[in-house]
């Protein structure tokens, strides 16, 4: 299709990452619509498709953000880094690639809030339909939509070990925690198949790049919103040193994530009149709850040293080992290259009167000691990963200024809530439970971080704070829902407004019980049959 200065488009999409790929994917789909996506980033860096990108492009420029949070006393003054995809794809092509719906009681309870067509019995139809999963609970999986989703195939003696250790301590198995029933431990569901990381990127947009109705352009960074009044008409974007504006017939929807979207609405003047004046923002109109209601999933990470060798890929990997491992992936497609963050996923009740699960657990056959470059510890080693899965800090995202180019400011104010504060605590001390049931007595060795000596709640509260970092799951910046303290309403209409949209994981009411990638994709291919009901 011929480029953005060429003509007037219907729908402009900002940002193609997890939902605006598949938005894009969707509203293109009927030849009448012409669509633009502009994406800030550049295409897909090759060595996307490799599952094990995640560690390569945590700290990476050019493919990602890499935001920082501000210094909180809550979490010792540090700045904790905020990875953000920056490509086609967005974070699905950098993220760690487990696959999480969530619990059916989170899109209840979104229902419950205001939100028309939001409850699970809504959207599991959504969820089956961008699926291509072949096993799983019979009647509630997809199979044969865009996105390539498998259980992980890795065999590890040290993953029987944790299952049997885990049901010791009345952990139960599962077969799908993306079925009926959430809670139990299981290998993780992946957004790989064959091998190769299956981002929204490949999984939407290699299907629809040969529409001659869609129109990407890649290197626009979106620095603002353009209003007629009301109404919303389309957006200026910069491109290689050169601003351009382009109009939309029918609507802008932001697709740039629970960052970048309060980011774009406060730098058009949509927002909370105290954030923007003072930022040299022009109010063009009020709407207070911009940039509030975030949270993301604070983790905690505990590493134990194992007395058994060869179950570690910390080992494995190791000097000439790590030869035989690619070796193994291009003959295979399996071995250390193909796996997630996380083989083992388990979702676990802190209290038993719970209903559901509120904890989350990776579990992983090696310890991280340097996690800007993903290296190793030398010595057999393993990870007990968990963060809360509901937590009810709520935190900010607001500009600093009026420059585009400005990273906002990003404050989590993780723990502030009391329930967040005693439901890590004990997440914690059950990873510790599962390490020390007897299954794992062949391969236990010594607590390597904390450290047995980290044994009381206040101490173990102290070093969460000075040591635990966010899991890369922010959400809930342009709140969905009705009143003031919303920026979208159900329809994802922008409250006040015509003609814009959010879409992403920006508008999560509260946070879906998991990782936020498979609900944000989620909400792209909700967003697409709002808009084509509405048209």
């Amino acid at each position: 299709m011929a480029g953005p200065e060429a003509a007037e488009f219907d729908y402009i999409i900002v940002g193609a990452g997890s939902a605006g790929a598949a938005l894009a994917y969707r509203l293109s789909e009927d030849p009448k619509n012409k669509v633009l996506l502009l994406e800030a980033g550049k295409g897909e860096h090759p060595m996307a498709r490799l599952p094990v990108s995640f560690g390569l492009f945590i700290d990476k420029p050019g493919v990602n953000w890499r935001y920082f949070s501000d210094p909180e006393d809550g979490t010792h003054n540090r700045e904790i880094p905020v990875p953000r995809g920056k490509m086609l794809g967005g974070s699905s092509s950098i993220n760690g690639l487990v696959y999480v719906r969530g619990q059916t009681l989170d899109y209840d309870t979104w229902g419950q809030l205001g939100n028309r067509g939001w409850s699970w019995d809504d959207l599991e139809p959504v969820f089956r339909r961008m699926e291509d999963y072949r096993d799983g609970d019979d009647g509630t999986r997809g199979s044969g939509g865009p996105l390539g989703v498998s259980e992980v195939p890795d065999q590890n003696p040290l993953y029987d070990a944790l299952f049997a250790a885990a049901e010791s301590i009345g952990i139960r198995r599962t077969t799908d925690y993306n079925g009926v029933v959430q809670e139990g431990i299981g290998k993780t569901q992946a957004t790989i198949q064959n091998g190769r990381r299956m981002s929204t990127a490949h999984c939407y947009l290699d299907r629809a790049k040969g529409r001659s109705n869609l129109a990407i352009t890649t290197d626009a960074q979106t620095e603002r919103v353009m209003l007629d009044g009301t109404r919303c008409t389309g957006v200026v974007y910069s491109r290689g040193g050169k601003r351009t504006e382009v109009r939309a017939g029918r609507e802008v929807i932001l697709c740039a994530g629970a960052i970048a979207s309060p980011q774009i609405l406060e730098l058009s003047g949509i927002g909370d009149p105290d954030v923007l004046r003072p930022c040299g923002v022009q109010v063009r109109h009020e709407l207070p709850a911009v940039g509030a209601n975030f949270r993301d999933h604070l983790m905690v990470r505990a590493q134990w040293r194992l007395s058994a060798s060869g179950v570690s890929y910390a080992e494995r990997v190791r000097g000439l080992n790590l030869v035989g491992q690619v070796a193994k992936y291009a003959l295979t497609r399996g071995g250390f290259l193909s796996l997630p963050s996380a083989p083992m996923v388990a979702f676990v009740k802190s209290r038993p009167e719970l209903e559901t699960p509120d904890l989350q657990y990776h579990l992983i056959p090696y310890a991280v000691k340097d996690p800007k470059r993903r290296k190793l510890y030398e010595f057999p080693s393993m990870t007990i990963a968990c963060y809360q899965l509901r937590p009810e800090s709520l935190g900010s995202v607001h500009i600093r200024s009026n420059d585009p180019n400005a990273h906002p400011a990003i404050r989590f104010n993780f723990l502030a809530d009391p329930i967040d504060r005693d439901t890590t605590i004990e997440g914690f001390k059950i990873a510790r439970r599962i390490v020390a049931a007897a299954p794992m007595d062949k391969y236990r060795g010594a607590e390597h971080s904390p450290g047995a000596d980290v044994d009381t709640d206040d101490a173990i509260e102290h070093w969460i704070r000075a040591n635990s970092g966010t899991s890369y799951h922010p959400m809930g910046t342009c709140r969905m829902g009705p009143g003031p303290n919303a920026v979208v309403d159900d329809q994802l209409k922008v409250h006040g407004l015509t003609g814009l949209r959010v879409a992403d994981a920006a508008i999560f009411p509260t946070m879906p019980s998991g990782n936020t990638n498979a609900p944000a994709i989620m909400v792209g291919e909700k967003c697409a049959d709002l808009i084509k009901a509405s048209a």
